[in-house]
């Protein structure tokens, strides 16, 4: 599916709406002639794609398989038991619950299943990592919730288990909450379990970034340590934008009930069927390869990025996380990230610890789905070096990352 091989599908909606076919197209066209650093995306498999765009679209599902407030459900529910099989045999948990709609939806389900309005949460800040679900002011999360926050050791970037532990104690939360959107670090589970066990906490993972790592045995799995684990199916789990939820036995029916009806309606079946694609593919031993070399290539970009001068939190990563500060270079975050913008080279700002400046948060994920490796990975920090430096004329830039990206395609013809 590249941009002269356009699925069927796009071939009926010119027809139909040659307006809006010409944004489609012109955003598979910027995917596929620029570089995709977000961390947090990556390209779905055209199967993936084709159950989105399936007829059980026009299904209305509220409720879970056999117990639907709908009739004519008999097929969409074959589909969800087969995606909640997956998931469970997957990630080896007890109980999965896939109808949440984004992953700030899990968090959202998790919260309303464990937790009352008031009760005390500890998490990483958001200054540390912390995503808005972890207590920030503009999130149903801080306007709900009394958050702590816990944050990473000034010298190493790592998270402060002392202190982790010194607020457990002090504040006795009714929740503690692991998991970051900028920790290119693996998570201690085991570390995290223990104060929460000392301290009568629930302890709830965010595992939205390395789930797909997980999946792929490239990271350490929470789901025998938390009570409940939410995740996204995108990122590096390359399924279809959404969330999903993995939990005991014990929780199971508070977890799906916190997620229908409590916080949302009838579930999204195309997008469940294409989640039970994912899991299906991320089964697959290719994807425990592609999950490895995603690591591999974050290790080596990082490892280049420093050599370029960039300061590289934690001094490197142990996902597909990569977050540097680039001031060494002359510039600030947002003002790299634009220059690296107009070179047609797409990433994120991102908090840095102990700081008021911003960083770049870099991922790996989508470029090795498009089949690049560590020598790529050399190349791609030399190039956004040289950018953010000012060395490279962004005209001139912007043909090198068309060179580059072309032989990669995201969907090959």
């Amino acid at each position: 599916m590249s941009v002269t091989h356009a699925p069927q599908s796009a071939d009926v909606l010119r027809r139909q709406d040659p307006e809006l076919a010409e944004i489609l197209l012109g955003e598979l066209l910027r995917q596929s002639s620029t570089l995709q650093l977000i961390a947090a995306e990556n390209f779905c498999s055209p199967a993936v794609l084709a159950a989105l765009g399936s007829p059980l679209a026009n299904k209305y599902a509220e409720g879970y398989p056999g117990a639907r407030h709908h009739g004519g459900c008999e097929i969409v529910d074959v589909a969800e038991r087969l995606a909640v099989d997956r998931a469970k045999a997957l990630f080896g948990a007890e109980h999965a619950n896939v109808q949440a709609h984004s992953g700030s939806s899990a968090v959202l389900a998790a919260y309303a299943a464990l937790l009352r309005p008031g009760d005390t949460v500890l998490a990483l800040g958001l200054p540390y990592g912390g995503h808005l679900t972890h207590g920030s002011p503009a999130n149903f999360s801080g306007r709900w919730f009394d958050f702590v926050p816990y944050g990473v050791d000034a010298e190493t970037g790592l998270i402060d288990h002392d202190q982790v532990r010194t607020l457990a104690r002090s504040h006795r939360p009714k929740a503690i909450v692991c998991g970051s959107i900028a920790y290119p670090r693996h998570i201690d589970h085991a570390f995290f379990r223990e104060v929460a066990d000392e301290v009568g906490a629930y302890l709830i993972a965010d595992a939205a970034h390395p789930i797909g790592l997980v999946a792929g045995g490239a990271a350490p799995s929470p789901v025998p340590y938390a009570d409940v684990v939410c995740a996204t199916t995108h990122k590096v789990l390359r399924g279809p934008r959404g969330g999903m939820i993995l939990c005991g036995a014990e929780l199971a029916e508070r977890i799906d009930r916190a997620v229908f009806p409590f916080t949302q309606g009838g579930a999204q079946m195309h997008t469940v069927a294409a989640k039970a694609v994912a899991f299906g593919e991320a089964a697959a031993p290719a994807f425990t390869a592609y999950a490895h070399q995603v690591v591999a290539n974050a290790k080596v970009l990082a490892a280049g990025l420093a050599g370029e001068g960039f300061v590289v939190t934690t001094g490197g990563t142990d996902t597909h996380l990569v977050t540097v500060d680039p001031a060494p270079l002359g510039v600030d975050g947002r003002t790299a990230r634009g220059r690296l913008a107009a070179a047609g080279m797409v990433l994120d700002c991102c908090a840095l610890p102990h700081t008021e400046t911003r960083g770049l948060r870099l991922g790996t994920a989508a470029v090795t789905t498009q089949g690049m490796t560590e020598e790529q990975m050399a190349r791609i920090a030399a190039l956004l070096a040289g950018v953010i430096r000012g060395e490279a004329e962004t005209t001139k830039a912007r043909e090198e990352v068309r060179d580059l990206v072309g032989g990669f395609p995201p969907y090959p013809a």
